[in-house]
């Protein structure tokens, strides 16, 4: 046994030890961190088919960035993890049914794949690592496969937006159609106002501030004694 095979070894017991743990674990913290260390250990399993570029891409975008994203997201919420578990038992025996045939379809298709497994010399010189023999294989060979993915996850996306959706009674928004309907009368009213002669109201002034005085000065004479 060389010790490359010790390397794929440990890094497939370590991964599918980490992938059990990020199904079984209760906190989803945990779970995350969990599932961290599986992508790094299956950078390694990269490294050692030498898909470098596969290995550093894995890194640096799924733990590097979606990981750490969805690490920040699951400490920030508030989630309930009694209430997450409630039924679980109930649910266990189709979800054990649902993996075990999962199990059997992956390994009778790995097991078809180890014993029919024929690597001809040119393949075997063709360094798959690369990003423009990846790019070639990926937009010639296997560009269905490439564009159902895509599809796939833009529908996990639409479906993710769409599940946590919530309409709330005190968020402020508007409605888009009714934004782009809207007419200048809509918004705009002109009120005509008569026009006011500015002297006589200057008059009017002048003449209640004297009454004001004479008043005041009135008031403040002395009067005499009877």
């Amino acid at each position: 046994m060389t010790f490359t095979t010790v390397l794929f070894y440990v890094f497939a017991a370590i991964m599918v030890l980490a992938a059990l743990r990020v199904i079984t674990a209760k906190n989803p913290v945990h779970a995350a961190l969990f599932l961290v260390l599986a992508f790094f250990n299956a950078a390694g399993i990269w490294l050692l088919l030498k898909a470098e570029f596969l290995a550093i891409v894995l890194v640096l975008v799924y733990v590097g960035a979606v990981m750490v994203l969805f690490l920040f997201v699951v400490m920030m919420l508030d989630i309930n993890i009694d209430r997450m578990r409630e039924g679980f038992w109930g649910y266990l025996p189709l979800a054990s049914g649902i993996g075990a045939l999962i199990v059997l379809e992956m390994a009778a298709v790995l097991w078809r794949g180890f014993v029919d497994f024929e690597q001809t010399p040119e393949a075997a010189a063709l360094n798959i690592g690369g990003t423009k023999e990846l790019g070639l294989q990926i937009y010639t060979k296997y560009i269905y496969g490439f564009e159902i993915a895509a599809v796939v996850l833009l529908v996990a996306i639409i479906a993710a937006v769409a599940l946590t959706l919530r309409k709330r009674k005190d968020t402020k928004a508007i409605d888009p159609g009714q934004a782009v309907r809207v007419k200048r009368n809509d918004r705009l009213k002109i009120v005509k106002v008569e026009t006011v002669n500015q002297r006589a109201i200057d008059a009017a002034n002048v003449e209640k501030a004297a009454a004001a005085a004479a008043a005041a000065a009135a008031a403040a004479e002395p009067k005499e004694p009877k």
